[in-house]
């Protein structure tokens, strides 16, 4: 039903308190051609062109003064603006609107007693990006603190910011020498449960049960709430296509690709209600409210095991689901849909819910038992039939090199754990801890001696033994969990050069908050055997020139014999 007639009229039935006399259960008003009311009896919101305000709840307006709700792509420089509204669905549990832009609908499913609604978006014209967003920004006075999975404390207050000296993007230095970055309060993404911005008397929430809509893989990391440094409102973030953290997420969507549903969750500010209601959301997923044929034709389990070719069963593997015949890395991947797990203890795997589609099947290290593996495993043309049951993809052997090894530095699982805070929680400028010179021994030295990243002018060196010297080829596997530029470093053994660490395209891990990961890559140096010594031998990274906070954050360092 569209609603195209402006009803001025309706302005007399809005309350100073905000509720909506005379109305009951969900509704949608035009009040002219560019606005809105819309909710229910427990709370309801304006919207304009671009942005939602006035959200009336417990009897106040929980926006004030601050920008309220709104979707853009590409930061703030895209907004939408919508053009109508309409109904898509009166059911007798519930209302569906539709707010449509040119880019395509945004949806508010409202039901009569829930304080918040499901929200959906149905892709019609958005062009190739990287970031696309829903979120709130709201009253900074009403909502003074942040809660994710891994975070929760209250929000800097705005005062701080204008005492203290901005040096990078939404950055700033106090005088005590500490920061303030909205980075921290990063988290990943296919690991959250609720997160929102809180007080006393008021909560706003995301839950979003379903992650397959979201880009990236395992190491995908986003931005989730934080103070909004000009203003001061708080800042409640839904990043469904995101590229925080990431060298490169450019993709092109297909008309109808939907994002969602998930939940905006309204309470008195109790996490423990909104926990509850976040385990209330994740068992109902894929919700049967959603009439849509595409959105519940899945395989309800698509299982699998993958085993190594030297007979070990692949424990605890890093399992993805995602692009066929991929052309792009899993963590930019983002055109699609896509499915995240690990491997048991006997390489056995299960996604859950998985669109019927044809996929691409991968395989990582994600260390433990077999930190050891450098070497990965893509499966491509995975068919995933509708089914009520599960799919069984088969059994799959993940291919090793027979490289005769020297040495490994740090488990091989695409993330800095285990190196001197590596995986710490996340904050700015944590690799000025890290010394500029450091030697590692192999066989005395502990890997916690190993700091998790590079970025000082200095060298970190590796010494080890070497009871023959052979002709043979030798090969340096450099695996690094991210790597942002304006640092470089000369690989040496022995003094002779064997490589470089430069010219890889950046990402933002280690200068906005990262301590474990950003962009993995993997990099291999060969070189002749001759290099060595019989005896100690030394491998270093050198840093001549450096861009303070830019550098790398290390993952594993392997040398073996070809």
């Amino acid at each position: 039903m569209k609603l195209q007639s402006p009803l001025s009229s309706v302005l007399c039935l809005l309350a100073s308190a905000g509720s909506v006399l005379g109305v009951s259960g969900p509704f949608l008003t035009q009040l002219n051609e560019s606005a809105w009311v819309f909710g229910n009896e427990i709370w309801n919101v304006t919207q304009y062109q671009t942005f939602a305000t006035k959200l009336w709840y417990d009897e106040r307006d929980l926006v004030g003064d601050a920008v309220g709700h709104y979707v853009s792509y590409n930061g703030a420089a895209s907004n939408f603006n919508w053009t109508s509204a309409s109904v898509t669905a009166n059911t007798s549990t519930y209302l569906d609107i539709a707010f449509s832009a040119i880019e395509g609908d945004m949806h508010w499913v409202i039901y009569p007693d829930l304080a918040g609604a499901y929200q959906y978006f149905v892709n019609h014209g958005l062009p190739v990006l990287g970031e696309f967003r829903t979120l709130w920004r709201l009253d900074n006075t009403t909502f003074p603190k942040g809660r994710t999975n891994v975070k929760d404390e209250e929000l800097p207050a705005l005062s701080e910011y204008s005492a203290a000296t901005k040096i990078q993007d939404e950055t700033w230095e106090r005088a005590d020498g500490t920061f303030i970055t909205k980075y921290d309060w990063t988290a990943w993404t296919r690991t959250w449960d609720f997160y929102g911005v809180y007080g006393e008397d008021a909560g706003s929430w995301y839950i979003n049960p379903g992650k397959d809509y979201y880009n990236g893989n395992q190491l995908k990391q986003e931005l989730t709430v934080h103070r909004e440094s000009s203003t001061g409102d708080a800042v409640q973030l839904n990043m469904l296509h995101g590229t925080h953290f990431m060298a490169s997420s450019s993709d092109v969507f297909s008309d109808g690709k939907i994002w969602g549903p998930w939940l905006w969750y309204l309470n008195n500010g109790s996490k423990a209600d909104a926990e509850a209601r976040k385990t209330e959301e994740f068992s109902s997923w894929p919700y049967a409210w959603f009439d849509n044929a595409w959105y519940h034709n899945r395989a309800a389990a698509v299982k699998g095991s993958i085993s190594l070719s030297d007979g070990r069963p692949a424990s605890g593997a890093a399992v993805f689901l995602g692009d066929n015949n991929p052309n792009k890395t899993a963590l930019d991947m983002g055109g699609g849909y896509y499915y995240t797990t690990y491997a048991d203890a006997d390489g056995i795997f299960s996604f859950e819910h998985v669109l019927a589609g044809t996929y691409g099947l991968q395989a990582w290290s994600n260390g433990s038992a077999i930190a050891d593996v450098s070497t990965s495993l893509l499966v491509n043309n995975v068919q995933v039939p509708s089914s009520n049951g599960s799919v069984d993809i088969g059994a799959h052997v993940w291919r090793l090199n027979d490289r005769r090894r020297l040495f490994q530095l740090g488990d091989f699982d695409r993330k800095a754990l285990g190196f001197k805070y590596g995986g710490a929680p996340y904050q700015h400028a944590l690799v000025d801890r890290c010394p500029a010179n450091l030697t590692y021994t192999v066989g005395k030295s502990n890997t916690s001696d190993w700091c998790f990243a590079q970025s000082a002018n200095g060298t970190a060196q590796i010494l080890f033994d070497v009871d023959a010297v052979s002709n043979q080829t030798a090969v340096l596997t450099v695996s690094l969990g991210g790597f942002s530029a304006g640092t470089n470093a000369e690989i040496t053994l022995n003094g002779a050069k064997v490589g470089n660490l430069s010219s890889l395209a950046s990402d933002q891990s280690l200068y906005r908050s990262a301590t474990a990961a950003g962009e993995w890559r993997l990099l291999e140096f060969s070189f002749a055997g001759n290099l060595f010594r019989k005896g100690s031998n030394s491998l270093a990274f050198t840093v001549k020139n450096s861009t303070k906070w830019r550098g790398w954050i290390w993952d594993s360092i392997i040398l073996e014999w070809a």
